[in-house]
């Protein structure tokens, strides 16, 4: 039986450090399959898992092996599957894989095409792979810098394709992914998008000063908030031996560790995490985000210290924006 679950918390999310947690006030949440929470996607009304199912976990695997990856992944209460262009041939493996369950789920891809027509033809290309006539959400990848964002909302830019794809159908909402806060802000003062994609993570929050400006921003806005990096340690140390080969940072990969960094995420009120594309990290995710609570106050305070003295993957501001 389903409960919606209505938390009330603190006053509503600021830019300064200290506001966190700003608790889950106004974010609507609901138990799902498997005991995994579902929570509403910004304005859309959607409603997702708080683990979404990340194209990279299928990369390089076999069609046996992603089909029983995907079916796990449903069994376990996922609802929101993510993909793209550059995850190798992620979406070779995903699209097959997903079609029997193409109509219970959300289903989101992005493009780095940052003219109409590269995004036009990533588009395509895409829906034919993943065979569907449409996104859920479509988005804007990685973007990193200002001369990106001029890019995507100029003339003859990808904003405009993403347009005519949300006319044609082919995409029901519009979104982007940012790896700096810079481009970010940009972006989200520059269009009225659905939903942002954005690293939030314990050690960038808090040595690296990245992230609470930009949710408080989408938030202020109505936007769906989904979050990348929740279980990243930090950058692979020089000379380090890199343990799990889809990771280009290292992982928090012991059970204690990545339930803190994903508590810690999920504790801000966003709509879902992405895990790591290593198919066991991933399931290691689906088991400690079932039956999900929020950060105590003592766990706030001792990941404040833990991330403070970490090595973030982002900082504001950035060298690259």
């Amino acid at each position: 039986m389903k409960r919606r679950d209505f938390v009330v918390g603190a006053a509503g999310a600021g830019t300064a450090l200290s506001l966190f947690p700003s608790g889950l006030e106004g974010l609507e949440r609901e138990n799902g399959p498997g005991g995994l929470e579902r929570r509403v996607l910004g304005r859309t009304g959607e409603k997702l898992s708080v683990i979404g199912f990340g194209g990279i976990v299928v990369m390089d695997a076999t069609t046996e092996q992603a089909a029983a990856r995907v079916r796990a992944a449903i069994d376990a209460g996922v609802n929101y599957f993510d993909v793209a262009p550059s995850y190798g041939n992620a979406e070779d493996m995903l699209g097959p894989a997903l079609e029997p369950h193409r109509k219970g789920v959300f289903l989101a891809c992005k493009t780095q095409g940052r003219t109409k027509e590269a995004a036009t033809r990533e588009l395509d290309s895409s829906l034919r792979k993943m065979r569907t006539d449409h996104f859920d959400l479509y988005q804007h990848h990685a973007v990193t810098t200002k001369a990106d964002v001029l890019k995507i909302l100029g003339p003859g830019g990808a904003m405009e394709a993403f347009e005519a794809a949300k006319k044609a159908g082919k995409a029901r909402f519009l979104g982007f992914s940012a790896h700096s806060v810079e481009a970010a802000t940009a972006l989200l003062d520059g269009y009225p998008f659905d939903t942002i994609l954005f690293p939030v993570n314990y050690g960038t929050w808090y040595a690296g000063s990245f992230g609470p400006q930009v949710l408080a921003k989408a938030r202020e806005k109505g936007m769906g908030i989904l979050c990348l990096k929740a279980m990243a340690k930090g950058p692979w140390p020089e000379g380090a031996t890199k343990t799990h080969a889809k990771c280009w940072y290292e992982p928090l990969d012991t059970p204690e560790n990545a339930a803190m960094g994903l508590r810690f995420t999920l504790s801000h009120p966003v709509t879902a995490a992405i895990p790591p594309g290593d198919e066991v990290l991933f399931a290691m995710a689906l088991k400690l985000a079932a039956g999900f609570q929020p950060l105590a106050p003592a766990e706030v305070e001792a990941m404040k210290t833990k991330g403070l003295a970490a090595t973030p993957l982002f900082r504001y501001p950035s060298k690259e924006a």
